[in-house]
């Protein structure tokens, strides 16, 4: 019996539109309403989480959210951390020095600048205006070795980015967790950090196992959370190792694939169990 849904928000949750839809919207209020938990999980940070959150009424001290790809995950009310990794300036200074050889430009989320960029660019815009953070300017080489960053990113067009992925240093991926979670956007965690470890960490404090939790995606910043997943869906438009992992296709994030997967895996379910009408 799934008693988690931990849900990626781009490419799964979210239509083309960035918008959830009606039917997507009912499916999650009545897997609620059966008392099952349904947790936002995503790349994004909180700021740019909450409105959804607020429009799927996950804003008491009960609701979890999921934020910066499995890096921080907090109880949605009160705002109390149940899990937390950063890395920091060093990591900002040397990875800057790797993006200005690979030809990318590079931003991160710092707790105590905001969304910082090397330098002003197009993509940087985009992360901005998804989640309504303001961008800064700020130079990597000046960060201090205890300023917190939660995540680092490689940002550029995609044939650029593809291209850097290609000639990226072996040791980085040792060193961190690296993930897609875009065409334009490359990732680096904290080695401990991704959303797999992000939902584990919940289902822990709820007293679940992974055969309770359900995690639904489309991308590579995905993989591990589908990996620890009891049932691991992946969308239609999903990538090709998510689908190969998957207990279940739901149908696109442009046919209300989210609500599909609700319906007929968790509140089929429930009326089997209930003997629903």
């Amino acid at each position: 019996m799934i008693k988690l849904i931990a849900l990626d928000m781009d490419g799964t949750l979210l239509n083309e539109e960035k918008k959830i839809t009606p039917r997507t919207h009912q499916a999650i209020q009545q897997a609620k309403q059966a008392g099952v938990k349904v947790v936002l999980a995503s790349g994004r940070p909180l700021q740019g989480l909450v409105p959804y959150l607020e429009q799927l009424e996950l804003t008491s001290d009960e609701d979890f959210v999921i934020s910066y790809n499995g890096s921080l995950v907090q109880r949605v009310g009160n705002s109390e951390i149940i899990h937390k990794t950063a890395l920091n300036g060093k990591d900002g200074s040397e990875l800057l020095k790797v993006a200005q050889r690979l030809g990318v430009y590079i931003h991160a989320f710092s707790a105590e600048h905001g969304l910082i960029t090397q330098q002003h660019n197009p993509w940087t815009d985009i992360e901005s205006s998804i989640n309504g953070i303001d961008v800064n300017e700020f130079d990597f080489a000046q960060l201090s070795a205890d300023d917190a960053l939660v995540k680092i990113m490689f940002v550029a067009e995609e044939s650029v980015l593809d291209q850097a992925i290609a000639n990226l240093p072996a040791a980085l991926r040792e060193q961190y967790t690296v993930c897609r979670s875009a065409p334009f956007f490359l990732e680096f965690l904290h080695r401990d950090s991704n959303k797999g470890v992000g939902v584990a960490q919940l289902a822990a404090i709820l007293g679940l196992s992974a055969e309770q939790v359900m995690c639904a995606g489309d991308a590579e910043n995905d993989l591990q959370m589908l990996q620890y997943a009891g049932l691991a869906v992946a969308m239609d438009n999903a990538d090709p190792e998510l689908k190969a992992i998957a207990n279940y296709i739901a149908p696109s994030n442009k046919q209300d694939g989210v609500a599909v997967a609700i319906e007929e895996k968790v509140l089929n379910s429930l009326c089997v169990e209930n003997t629903c009408n």
